[in-house]
């Protein structure tokens, strides 16, 4: 049975292990990472799925600002084990993540990826056009979503981080993401 569930920090080196899956080590290079790297989630909205107890999905979402004194939030990654792909898994921690920052009073949330995909969940580039990231990435991929309305119009200006600090991870943490590497491996 699949359950989606706040993430706990056990799930670490799992949920890096299916991005690194997922998403291969380019994933690193992206602009979106620029607004993750040293920094933690935003508080209560990193989310995991799981099936009979094993990670088979991931999202999170991070603070940051839509230009400046405009607070927002950044999602992603998204992912998913492709032996659970295209069955609606995505979707499913999609409305679970943007149903949670409704509840928790956020005003609007961006994200980089596919336009068709996240169109289904209220996203467009029609108001980020004003606003850049910090490296290379595609402005038909920049996405936005108003969680109240109008609180992007006239957005102007670079997204930045503004999310607490993360610790550096211990060597335990990076042997525990090889061990998991290997499980996420055999898991299906």
């Amino acid at each position: 049975m699949i359950t989606i569930r706040k993430e706990f920090s056990k799930d670490t080196a799992v949920r890096e292990a299916l991005l690194d899956l997922s998403f291969g080590e380019t994933r690193f290079a992206k602009a979106s990472e620029r607004l993750r790297e040293g920094r933690r989630p935003a508080d209560e909205l990193s989310f995991v799925a799981t099936d009979r107890g094993c990670l088979i999905g991931t999202v999170r979402l991070w603070n940051v600002t839509a230009g400046p004194r405009r607070p927002a939030l950044l999602l992603g990654p998204l992912a998913v084990h492709p032996d659970f792909r295209n069955r609606g898994l995505g979707g499913a921690l999609m409305r679970h993540a943007l149903g949670a920052a409704t509840r928790l009073g956020h005003d609007c949330i961006l994200l980089v990826g596919d336009a068709p995909y996240y169109r289904n969940f209220g996203f467009s580039a029609d108001k980020t056009a004003s606003l850049w990231l910090p490296g290379r990435y595609d402005a038909n991929r920049f996405l936005g979503l108003e969680l109240r309305p109008g609180v992007l119009d006239g957005a102007r200006g670079l997204v930045s981080a503004t999310g607490r600090l993360a610790p550096k991870p211990a060597l335990r943490t990076l042997v525990a993401r090889v061990k998991a590497e290997e499980m996420l491996s055999h898991a299906a």
